[in-house]
């Protein structure tokens, strides 16, 4: 029997133990903040048991493709498995804020740009040889829109699996019309297209699995070399899918369509604002396929359908669902510093014309290839007075910076010199748990962090969400908002899917977590302060009524398990 004393002592280190996980725990956003409600207490049990219970039986059944499904596994692999999950069902309801790290070209859905596509009579394709049975997942489609006056002769069109065809424009329509039906008829043609528009998992996974490096101060013509082929590596297949369809969103009759449809299907998630990324030297030509759109007119169509939108939700009484959207100018890293200087006079002249639709300026491109921040020190230090002498409101840096599995490489240093230039937010910032400093002042100023799980792991810088770095900013009380970066290539329009990911990888993370999640991509928008109040307003509302759902959800689903808790 054990002495008074024992007991005693145990009960001592129990409480001094508690004391200490409180203390751990104390700067994450779901115990910092104040105590919950009734109803979030009761969302926050709910879906905790739910997630138990799908653990131990959605995920820990037997899948044939499948040898090895765990919760926040490979996203690629574990897909038609997310989508069988009820707490998945659940997420998708959630009203998810801002969804604030995304790029233009790949926000959309590829099977409804390639519908989008069928429609054109303008769009043509091509291929670098026959298609046939042998080369059919290794030789891409080229898209290109041509004027009606280019539009080869139908009578003498032979199809892409034809043994007369040698690398000729066809039309799209015609060419999936005529596709060999031993490789699938129109469907295969489907595929073979959807097939390069997307990453799938046994390149992610296989393949292509690696991000290994290659020159640090690549050439123009070898970027666009990568962008033209699939290579060995999944930055190399994630760029070439950009050659594949970026021609067929530039174009006017398919470029206003498709932007109206990826802002309509963010909206249907629960995304309520959206920053959108889009290149200053982004090139668009019109109906007839030869005039080539100025920036201003391109930028015109963008606004118009934000208000075609704005519209038509008021009218509807939905104007809480829909606040808007903005964009986030962007420039690759490879270009000159004087070419960057140029853009950043192109950024002003916008914001002069277009000052609600701008959000910011970043330079993308993969960190770990391109220039670093530190080579366009030079121009990015002048943009502040660039900025006063032109008389425009701040345009905030929202710098890409530690999208690297790297420790003291450029890639990894371009977050010292993100957070010195002053971004107001750091996309990825995969590498930022390795720098103490770098942290505390991100807590100090306030940056908050864009973080897209899905890219992440399709992009091989992590294996799986348990290996992320997000739940690690949680815990050290970093502002963390989730973003899907490039939904179209890994097939997860919206942010439910990222949302998911991070719930079910993580025992910590509850609902209550990524509802400050959500509140947080408000709160670290670009938005104005007033719109920032109605985005918060109608944002609480939303949440109010999921909660409910919730609870309501959780007593049906969970009736046949303990439920004394939930009464």
């Amino acid at each position: 029997m054990r002495s008074s004393t024992i007991v005693h002592e145990v009960a001592e280190y129990k409480k001094r133990r508690d004391e200490l996980i409180t203390q751990d725990r104390a700067l994450r956003a779901d115990h910092s903040r104040e105590p919950l409600s009734p109803a979030e207490a009761l969302a926050e049990e709910v879906i905790r048991k739910l997630k138990t219970t799908e653990a131990a039986t959605l995920w820990s059944a037997d899948y044939p493709s499948i040898p090895h499904p765990f919760p926040g596994m490979e996203f690629l692999t574990g897909r038609s498995i997310i989508m069988q999950s009820k707490l998945f069902e659940i997420l998708s309801k959630m009203p998810k804020g801002s969804l604030l790290h995304g790029h233009f070209d790949a926000m959309g859905q590829a099977p409804a740009l390639l519908d989008l596509a069928l429609k054109q009579p303008a769009v043509h394709v091509r291929c670098a040889e026959r298609l046939t049975a042998s080369n059919i997942q290794t030789v891409p489609p080229e898209f290109l829109c041509l004027p009606e006056d280019m539009y080869p002769d139908l009578a003498g069109s032979v199809s892409l699996t034809d043994a007369n065809y040698q690398h000729t424009w066809i039309s799209a329509q015609l060419a999936r019309e005529l596709f060999d039906p031993q490789l699938g008829g129109p469907g295969g043609f489907d595929r073979w297209v959807l097939a390069a528009m997307t990453i799938n998992p046994s390149e992610a996974y296989g393949t292509h699995n690696t991000v290994k490096k290659v020159m640090l101060h690549i050439s123009v013509q070898r970027f666009r070399s990568l962008i033209a082929t699939v290579g060995f590596q999944i930055w190399e297949k994630f760029a070439s899918t950009f050659g594949v369809y970026e021609r067929i969103v530039h174009y006017v009759p398919i470029f206003r369509e498709y932007f109206r449809q990826f802002l309509l299907s963010a909206i249907e998630d629960g995304v309520s604002y959206i920053e959108i990324r889009m290149n200053l030297t982004y090139k668009v030509v019109a109906a007839d396929a030869k005039t080539e759109l100025s920036t201003r007119e391109i930028f015109l169509i963008l606004d118009n359908v934000l208000k075609e939108l704005t519209a038509e939700f008021k009218q509807q009484g939905r104007e809480d669902e829909f606040i808007g959207a903005k964009i986030i100018i962007t420039a690759f890293r490879l270009f000159s510093v004087e070419i960057i200087e140029t853009l950043l006079h192109g950024c002003i002249a916008l914001k002069k014309e277009f000052p609600h639709l701008i959000a910011g300026f970043d330079l993308v491109g993969q960190e770990d290839v391109l220039q670093p921040l530190i080579y366009y020190a030079e121009p990015l230090l002048k943009f502040r007075q660039m900025q006063q002498d032109a008389g425009v409101d701040e345009i905030p840096f929202l710098f890409h910076a530690g999208e690297t599995f790297t420790d003291g490489t450029e890639a990894d240093m371009n977050l010292y010199d993100a957070i010195l230039l002053g971004t107001k937010r750091i996309g990825h910032a995969f590498s930022l748990l390795k720098h103490p400093k770098l942290i505390e002042m991100c807590k100090e100023r306030e940056i908050a962090i864009e973080v897209c799980p899905i890219s992440n792991e399709v992009l091989r810088l992590t294996s799986s969400m348990h290996m992320h770095p997000v739940s690690a900013f949680f815990n050290h009380g970093l502002r963390v908002v989730l973003s899907s970066d490039d939904p179209c290539i890994w097939q997860c329009v919206g942010l439910t899917f990222d949302f998911y990911q991070v719930l079910v990888s993580s025992e910590l993370t509850g609902i209550i977590q990524l509802g400050e999640v959500a509140k947080d991509s408000i709160k670290y928008s670009m938005l104005s302060p007033d719109e920032k109040q109605r985005a918060l307003v109608a944002w609480q509302k939303r949440w109010d009524k999921f909660l409910e759902y919730v609870a309501g959800f959780g007593r049906e689903v969970l009736s046949a398990h303990d439920t004394t808790s939930f009464t």
